[in-house]
């Protein structure tokens, strides 16, 4: 089995994006675009811009809330969600409590046919398995492909997040734990089934994430 991984693109300018999407397609098999860290004007620029390579692309509209950049009101980032659904991209990710919350946009991204990505981050700990395996539960509801991320505090907190891979079941799941105690888990997953593992060009996008080139080193990817 090919080990895939996803580099995650986070600039503030629909030509920074087309940059690095260039070299980042040469490097993985997917990119993940963080359209929250552009201003909501320059959004559908950046969509027109990657529009040919949506096939291997990620889009993500992350709120505040979540850890994310988005500045704008929650209604106008719903608005957006909708309008990148319409571009159809490989996976929109969505947040778990983005879509418990709006049924009206669930409808929508199913009228659309939108390979969605539902996801749920803990920043601060580690929950207890049994709460994370009813989390799964509860998202899977809205799609089969299922990314839950942890911080680690311990060894422990990243093996019981790779643990989850026991019950995925049907779901196309993605599961590892954030920050330097979770390193070790971005990159069993892939051993575990995920699907592919988050990297970054060169700064880490989030805590505790490897580039693609110590990646590449540590599990000999032959992209």
């Amino acid at each position: 089995m090919k080990h895939k991984t996803c580099i995650s693109i986070a600039e503030n300018s629909p030509n920074k994006i087309s940059n690095k999407l260039k070299t980042a397609l040469k490097k993985s098999d997917y990119v993940e675009v963080r359209l929250d860290f552009l201003k909501i004007e320059q959004i559908p620029k950046a969509l027109e811009i990657i529009k040919k390579d949506l096939n291997k692309i990620v889009c993500t509209l992350r709120p505040k809330a979540e850890g994310g950049k988005f500045s704008g009101s929650e209604e106008e980032r719903l608005s957006i969600i909708k309008l990148v659904a319409e571009y159809n991209p490989f996976l929109l990710d969505v947040e778990f409590n983005t879509l418990k919350k709006n049924k009206d946009l669930v409808k929508y991204l199913k009228s659309t046919k939108t390979k969605l990505l539902v996801s749920w981050h803990d920043f601060k700990k580690t929950p207890k398995s049994i709460e994370l395996k009813n989390k799964i539960k509860q998202m899977s509801k809205f799609s089969s492909n299922v990314k839950i991320v942890s911080t680690a505090k311990s060894t422990e907190d990243s093996i019981r997040m790779l643990e989850l891979y026991d019950n995925k079941g049907k779901n196309n799941l993605i599961s590892f734990a954030m920050g330097e105690p979770g390193k070790i888990s971005r990159i069993l997953c892939l051993y575990l089934g995920s699907p592919y593992t988050y990297v970054s060009l060169g700064k880490a996008v989030a805590p505790g994430q490897f580039s693609i080139d110590e990646i590449k080193k540590i599990i000999n990817l032959k992209k």
